[in-house]
């Protein structure tokens, strides 16, 4: 939707009322009104904007009492000559710039779909960065610099602590600044912090393979030191901390104020639309990131260094960091034309006008101290601005509903990878692509089709939160799919006994006849599936004692193993670096319904969103939105991972063993993970489809009057208020 530039024929609406402009003062007629204001005789009153254009030549004195549908020889000056400026009511500039610096080019970025195309970029780059790099790359960071897990679990919480700090200020008094300016330093700072974060690659020196002990093969074991004296390298974790910091400061406006603006400057039935096409692009940031992260980490750390290591080698370390410089770069380059924005569009006044409010109605009426223009410029209204938001019940519990849907979307993006390749054994990087391949249609085309549906249909608030409710009982439905499990593949030790018998007592036993002789060490792990189609912790406890390499797809080969059934190749046991393959005919159901569950989920987002906006009062858009995003944090999003992670353990059949403390797990219980995934599901979905219904229940919409702006101009399309002509309050001043 094109916004109109600054020509006032683009927007001229009739109006019954007088309406004064801040420019050349009028000539008053006898009854002491404006001559140009409408009457059976003199024709229309001056054009409806908050934006109106003026040039540094005087225009005829007669103008203001032209009709506009006859428009007046300075209105037909080209829109874009200089000397041309953007003016509101207020004399407030509204021309797209920096400063005095205000070119006629440029204008033709100062709308709606300018400013969407620039937010969308900036959220595709926080997402990139963020949800994508980060992910990507902290396995290799914490090799490059001898990190612990917890210790990048805090890299990784930096920047959720730094949103959670921020909101509440960003919310509240970028809410009644320049919302532009906000966000361009928002990004500025991002692109900063991604900078940063690429640091400690230029501080350090060379990054040297430590060579280690040949290990994995029957009789060729060494003892792995234990004991390793603390690097210094685990300093820079500070740095990296700092930087995600950084990132969380920087996006804080991002999902705040960014939403507010484009809600602020397009119809009001426009506004999913443009929210879903700002959150459609965070969303396919990651996956984007995903992508060109793994392709640099295939790319050695020291670049132009030839290494006689490959990429699948444990000790490898990939240039984790080029994705960070490139992302800050170009951060920085787009805060610029961020920055240029006015703090409204030229001809977004005629959309407030026509806005109806739909905020809660509270008994007692307080609802109404909102609407005060002085409302919430002060910090003495800080306290005030919570309590009536804390009085809406149906702004409260859409919250704690975003909250249930966040744990469910921060747990499930964190160990949906892991259930996949547990399920269906496959190796880390392809359950990554398979989630990939389920997360890019799924989220991104529910995030956008909400946002749609919302526009479609024409859905008041109330309307909305019914939608949202569907939405999350159709997921809920869905989710029964986790009842559906893959046998685990067999692996000696593990779930049989090398002999093909049960395990006694369930305990595991990773030594066997065949293998007692060859020293195995339970700190490496790397598995090897046999001929007989079975798994083995290594080549080691496989009894394998040579091997070559398969010349079809590059995979190491072990020869003479003992343990493997010769009766099917007698004097030739053979097994193959990997995991097994797993033939489970369940797959492609499990595929379809995990697909179903991610897509209403993410189908209910935009328009949760949207009622967020709906049912509070419009002084209080940015403020509501980032006390939401704290509750989403603080009770999805920070603990959604932890309470997945914690329940999914529970399902571990083979912890790894470093040094005879317990570290990650190697080995899941395909039937207890479905299960408790299941209940982690039923729990959250059941909460979230509660608190929408209280949520529907609760919501008491304004009553029904004529107003500016009626129900039918700003919930149709195609209408104008040149149609409905309805009738603005004599002491309103525009």
């Amino acid at each position: 939707m094109a916004m109109p530039q600054n020509s006032t024929r683009q927007n001229g609406f009739c109006f019954a009322q007088p309406l004064e402009f801040s420019r050349a003062s009028p000539r008053r007629g006898e009854a002491g009104r404006p001559s140009g204001a409408a009457s059976a005789s003199d024709g229309c009153s001056p054009p409806l904007s908050n934006g109106i254009a003026s040039s540094g030549a005087p225009s005829p004195s007669d103008s203001c009492a032209q009709p506009l549908c006859v428009p007046s020889p300075a209105e037909e000056e080209p829109p874009f000559e200089e000397g041309i400026k953007y003016v509101s009511a207020e004399g407030e500039d509204l021309a797209c710039g920096w400063g005095g610096f205000t070119p006629g080019c440029l204008q033709l970025c100062n709308t709606s779909k300018g400013v969407l195309f620039f937010l969308c970029v900036a959220s595709f780059l926080q997402g990139m960065t963020v949800n994508g790099f980060i992910n990507t790359v902290i396995t290799s960071i914490e090799r490059r610099f001898d990190l612990r897990s917890y210790q990048s679990g805090l890299i990784a919480s930096s920047y959720d602590i730094a949103a959670c700090v921020c909101l509440t200020f960003v919310s509240y008094f970028g809410g009644n600044g320049h919302k532009p300016r906000w966000l361009g330093w928002g990004v500025l700072l991002m692109g900063l912090g991604s900078l940063l974060f690429a640091l400690p690659h230029f501080t350090t020196g060379r990054y040297e393979a430590r060579s280690a002990a040949q290990v994995g093969l029957c009789g060729g074991n060494q003892s792995l030191p234990c004991a390793q004296a603390a690097s210094s390298l685990s300093g820079y974790r500070f740095v990296f901390m700092l930087g995600q910091f950084l990132h969380g400061v920087g996006a804080t406006p991002l999902y705040t104020l960014g939403v507010t603006y484009l809600d602020e400057n397009v119809k009001t039935n426009y506004s999913p639309v443009y929210i879903a096409v700002f959150y459609t692009a965070a969303i396919l940031g990651p996956a984007a990131g995903y992508l060109v992260g793994g392709m640099f980490l295939n790319i050695y750390t020291e670049i132009g260094r030839e290494i006689d290591i490959a990429p699948e080698n444990t000790l490898w370390v990939g240039a984790w960091w080029i994705g960070f410089l490139g992302a800050g770069a170009a951060s920085l380059l787009i805060s610029i034309p961020i920055l240029g924005y006015p703090q409204r569009l030229p001809g977004s006044q005629r959309y407030i006008v026509m806005r109806v409010s739909e905020a809660h109605q509270l008994k007692d009426g307080s609802h109404q101290k909102a609407s005060d223009p002085d409302f919430g410029k002060t910090v003495k209204d800080l306290p005030r601005s919570v309590l009536l938001l804390l009085k809406n019940p149906t702004f409260i519990f859409l919250c704690l509903a975003g909250a249930t849907e966040a744990t469910l979307i921060a747990g499930m993006s964190t160990f949906g990878p892991k259930f996949l390749e547990s399920q269906f054994s496959l190796s880390a990087s392809e359950a990554a692509t398979f989630f990939g391949y389920l997360v890019v249609p799924a989220g991104g085309g529910g995030t956008f089709l909400g946002g749609f549906l919302v526009n479609k249909f024409k859905l008041r608030c109330s309307g909305i939160i019914k939608l949202c409710l569907l939405c999350t009982v159709f997921s809920l439905l869905a989710i029964f799919v986790f009842f559906i499990h893959c046998p685990n593949m067999p692996m000696a030790g593990v779930t049989q006994m090398y002999d093909g018998s049960a395990l006694p007592g369930g305990h595991l036993n990773l030594t066997g006849a065949c293998n007692a002789q060859c020293g195995c060490l339970q700190e490496t792990y790397s598995p090897v599936c046999g001929t007989d189609d079975i798994m083995y912790y290594s080549p080691c406890h496989a009894g394998c004692k040579s091997v070559s390499e398969n010349l079809r797809n590059g995979k190491k080969v072990y020869h003479e193993c003992s343990c493997i059934d010769k009766a099917l190749l007698p004097g030739f046991g053979k097994a193959e670096a990997g995991k097994c393959t797993s033939s489970c005919v369940k797959k492609p159901l499990l595929l379809c319904f995990m697909f179903v569950v991610i897509l209403f989920t993410f189908l209910s987002s935009i328009p949760a969103l949207t009622a967020t906006l709906r049912c509070v009062s419009d002084r209080q858009r940015s403020f509501a939105l980032g006390i939401q995003w704290i509750v989403v944090r603080t009770l999805g999003g920070i603990p959604g991972p932890i309470a997945f992670g914690s329940m999914i353990d529970k399902s571990c059949l083979l912890w790894q063993d470093q040094c005879g403390e317990q570290g990650s797990c190697y080995v899941y219980q395909n039937s207890a993970m479905s299960r408790y995934t299941l209940v982690a599901g039923l729990v959250y979905k059941v909460l979230g489809t509660t608190f929408f219904i209280v949520a529907c229940l609760l919501y008491k919409p304004p009553p029904a009057e004529s107003a500016p702006g009626s129900s039918d101009a700003s919930e149709n399309g195609t209408s104008d208020l040149q149609e409905h002509k309805p009738s603005l309050p004599a002491e309103e001043d525009i």
